[in-house]
């Protein structure tokens, strides 16, 4: 792979893992080599991402995906509480079963960005704990899951927390990066 090329949405899997990875090297060893990436192209691949983000010339939001993943696969509207936003979705090939989703503002602005699971996938539905494993399930799963859940706010700008109700009683709480989990402990 080379650093040099356009920056596609090969480049932009990295992005997403080069942040799981303080979670779970292990399982992003394996995704990146899965996708034919080495260590240096992963942080390549984030520098040059951060460098988007942060230039003074930078793109919108909206603008920047687009150019990075092409045409969103879906785009639909969505009502959160008394706001309609505008949701666009893009396949992600290292996860079929996902999509990353960009929530925009009227007028633009993206106010969420995560991975969430494919429109009309049956996705896990876990009833213990011990079901959720890394990776295995999105914000919205587990909060389904194990009402009530309350988001948090996280470590850095693309990683969520959700405090949420165990069986049988207690309080645990999830941690998330780009909406999938990363992990949970109880409270």
């Amino acid at each position: 792979m080379t650093s040099t090329g356009p920056f596609g949405p090969l480049q932009f899997q990295l992005v997403l893992l080069r942040r799981m990875a303080d979670h779970h090297p292990e399982l992003v060893d394996d995704a990146r080599r899965a996708l034919g990436a080495s260590l240096a192209d992963m942080r390549e691949a984030n520098r040059r991402w951060q460098a988007m983000v942060r230039s003074p010339r930078a793109r919108g939001t909206l603008s920047r995906y687009r150019s990075v993943l092409g045409p969103p696969e879906r785009t639909f509207p969505r009502r959160i509480g008394d706001l309609e936003c505008e949701a666009l979705q893009w396949p992600v090939p290292l996860w079929p079963d996902l999509r990353f989703e960009a929530m925009a503002a009227p007028g633009g602005a993206v106010w969420n960005e995560w991975l969430v699971r494919t429109p009309g996938l049956a996705g896990p539905e876990p009833r213990t704990p011990d079901d959720l494993l890394p990776w295995s399930c999105t914000v919205d799963e587990v909060a389904r899951a194990f009402p009530p859940a309350r988001p948090m706010e996280g470590s850095a700008p693309t990683r969520l927390r959700l405090a949420f109700t165990l069986p049988g009683g207690g309080g645990a709480v999830a941690d998330f990066t780009w909406g999938l989990l990363q992990g949970w402990a109880r409270e």
